[in-house]
């Protein structure tokens, strides 16, 4: 078999139908562009809201949840211990939101190849206070560092500087959406009034917008020094510590893990944010479905184009047969043409499919409630690209597997005869 002369032939045969395989590479060059474009928008799109929500939340949260008490007095009582007791109206057991023994927790944590980083933080409802304006609202003590190297918090900054908080005191960057209801701007002072009626001046540092309303509208942040203060607590205090691991599939079993072994509440990202991990789900499964539908499609006219070409090039078959060529080559024609055209039509899919994904990220997408996003999201992935020219050939292959397999089965002598 002489590969270069086989795939002479395939390419003389093309030429020779020009027009129906310019129509088949097409076919392939749109289902392969389209297949791009999709994955690298919808997945683009998830990166985005992944941003707003995913990358924002810990992976594990280790808290104190107020609830009730699971011993209650009756149960310890010798009359009544082997009954089964129903108890009414039980009121929750306040042990109080702070994390005991909280530096030796985060060291331990720490210690754990599992764990990437953590983030302990300081959680109080407040009263926002300008003027008359009374606002409810959540102020957020954070380590300014640690929030910034695990939940990329300066992405969300849009005036001023987060690193301000840890070299001014009594700071505070403000919600957009609260320095809106309160019309003030950076560097004006507002008054904060705590659960336990303390009220304290703060300045504002810089504004803060996730694009999310209800965490706009009311949380805020300050070092947590600053939030100690506010408190009346010690340089001790924490409510929380947010983690965020190597590998996040582990969240679940080692919420579990940690609540146990430190005697702490936690949740894990899978949880808390569940229904929007199936939403994201869903969108890149009906990318691939689109795309793939779109390649499948184009397949099948490959394989009517060749199988029309095969009952035109009856003569030049036989022909070749005749004059030595075998079955087999002839199968080998075929399937090198199927494949060219794969080729062609996969390598102007990418190319195309690449420059309709930069058209579309040029394109303006400028929103009040995502201010950090300035165009429609791309996520430029070569993975894609890889799938969208493999799925091209083995599409193309497997339409012109059959019409080949016929060609070569033709028996030369009846072709002839039947002439």
């Amino acid at each position: 078999m002489n590969l270069k002369l086989l795939i002479e032939i395939s390419i003389g045969l093309l030429r020779a139908r020009i027009k129906q395989s310019i129509v088949a590479a097409v076919g392939v060059m749109f289902g392969v562009c389209m297949f791009v474009t999709l994955l690298s928008f919808m997945n683009g799109l998830n990166q985005m809201l992944d941003g707003l929500i995913i990358n924002r939340t810990a992976h594990i949260r280790l808290y104190n949840e107020i609830k009730q008490s699971t011993d209650q007095p009756v149960n310890a009582s010798k009359a009544y211990k082997e009954n089964i007791n129903f108890i009414h109206s039980i009121k929750p057991k306040d042990k109080g939101k702070a994390i005991y023994n909280s530096e030796s927790i985060m060291h331990a944590l720490n210690q754990d190849s599992r764990v990437l980083g953590i983030a302990p933080k300081i959680n109080t409802p407040i009263f926002y206070s300008a003027g008359g304006i009374e606002l409810p609202g959540l102020i957020n003590g954070i380590d300014i560092e640690a929030e910034q190297k695990l939940f990329y918090l300066n992405d969300y900054v849009i005036e001023g500087k987060s690193a301000d908080l840890s070299i001014v005191n009594n700071s505070i960057l403000l919600g957009n959406g609260v320095a809106e209801k309160l019309m003030v701007e950076i560097g004006d002072v507002i008054y904060v009034t705590t659960a336990q009626g303390t009220i304290s001046a703060l300045k504002v540092i810089g504004l803060v917008q996730f694009g999310l309303m209800e965490i706009d509208n009311t949380q805020s942040y300050t070092s947590i020094q600053t939030a100690q203060k506010l408190m009346g607590e010690s340089n001790n205090y924490i409510t929380d510590i947010n983690i965020k691991l190597k590998d996040l599939s582990q969240a679940p079993a080692l919420a579990k893990d940690y609540a146990k072994r430190f005697e702490l509440d936690a949740i894990d990202i899978q949880t808390a944010n569940a229904q929007f991990e199936t939403g994201s789900s869903v969108r890149s499964i009906i990318s691939y479905a689109v795309g793939i539908t779109l390649l499948i499609v184009a397949g099948f006219g490959i394989y009517n184009i060749l199988n029309m070409m095969i009952y035109e090039k009856m003569d030049t078959i036989a022909i070749m047969k005749a004059t030595g060529f075998s079955g087999k080559d002839v199968k080998y024609i075929f399937i090198f043409l199927s494949l060219i055209i794969g080729i062609a039509g996969g390598v102007f899919g990418l190319a195309f499919g690449y420059m309709l994904s930069s058209i579309i990220d040029q394109i303006p997408f400028e929103t009040a409630s995502l201010p950090t996003i300035k165009t429609y999201p791309i996520y430029y992935n070569p993975t894609y690209y890889l799938i969208g020219f493999t799925f091209a050939l083995l599409t193309t292959y497997i339409a012109g597997l059959l019409p080949a397999r016929k060609a070569g089965s033709i028996d030369p002598v009846e072709i002839i005869r039947g002439k």
